[in-house]
């Protein structure tokens, strides 16, 4: 093992030296020191595993005898066999057909499963019918159930079960005010105050781009209409504000607000879209 030694910091010597060789030439470091510091880090622990690592053969014989020794030891405990050479202080009497019994005891590994179940049925009697420490499972799910329920009705509150497949055609004064007042913060700059149209098209028409179903309005909130400067507003407003935002643009139909827009798209109702250059306009 000496010799090793010997050998790993000889090899380091060499190695450093010859850096500091080069080194001496240039007044820094480079990237190449870098590598060579490097190389020698990976060669250190490279010698480390091939020479310090290796164990000698007789060692590594006697620690796994002392391994299988101690792991004997383990399972005669547990097992509370007896050795071969003592079956004869345990035979008993009886013998059929030259198969002799032998008086064995309870092996110390089913006592110990035995009496530790004992034990945890004592420890979950009081804990959960005693001191009322934990939850019964009855109780755990109600609490489950409770806990659901809530996350259920916040989530219709914020409308995510709302999509352009369950979007609904609403009229009722809660929906349209909230749609209205996202109306005027997000869309008011571009569609105008009262719908009429000013950068977008005009919303108070019958004349639709793309379409004037509630359906076709939700999607086009939702997703937007980025080759045309729109964007999508589903990042910015949860599905139940689109829906109301989208039903409160599909009232604004036939309100006349001052100064429209002229209409562009195709007149949408609901069994057919005529185009607008066929159509008699406003």
């Amino acid at each position: 093992m000496k010799h090793k030694i010997t050998v790993l910091i000889l090899f380091i010597l060499i190695i450093s030296s010859e850096l500091l060789a080069q080194q001496e030439k240039k007044d820094t470091f480079n990237n190449d020191y870098i590598a060579a510091g490097v190389i020698i880090g990976i060669a250190v622990m490279f010698f480390m595993v091939i020479f310090l690592g290796n164990k000698e053969p007789a060692l590594i014989q006697k620690e796994a005898i002392h391994r299988e020794g101690f792991l004997s030891r383990i399972k005669k405990k547990l097992s509370g066999a007896v050795p071969i050479e003592n079956e004869k202080d345990i035979m008993l009497d009886h013998n059929f057909d030259g198969i002799i019994e032998l008086n064995n005891s309870i092996p110390p590994w089913f006592n110990i499963l035995f009496y530790g179940t004992i034990i945890i049925g004592v420890l979950y009697l009081f804990n959960y019918h005693v001191f009322n420490l934990s939850p019964l499972s009855a109780q755990e799910y109600s609490e489950e159930i409770r806990i659901a329920t809530e996350q259920r009705n916040e989530l219709i509150k914020t409308g995510a079960f709302i999509n352009e497949n369950t979007v609904k055609l609403l009229s009722d004064d809660a929906t349209l005010a909230e749609g209205k007042n996202v109306f005027s913060v997000n869309c008011s700059s571009c569609h105008g105050v009262q719908g009429g149209g000013l950068i977008g098209p005009n919303l108070t028409d019958a004349y639709w781009l793309h379409g004037g179903s509630i359906v076709s309005v939700f999607k086009t909130v939702k997703y937007g209409v980025p080759a045309k400067g729109m964007i999508s507003w589903q990042t910015q407003l949860n599905p139940k504000q689109i829906q109301a935002v989208s039903n409160y643009i599909l009232s604004l139909k036939g309100t006349n607000p001052a100064n429209p827009k002229q209409p562009e798209g195709l007149i949408y109702s609901d069994s057919t879209a005529v185009n607008i250059d066929s159509a008699k306009t406003k």
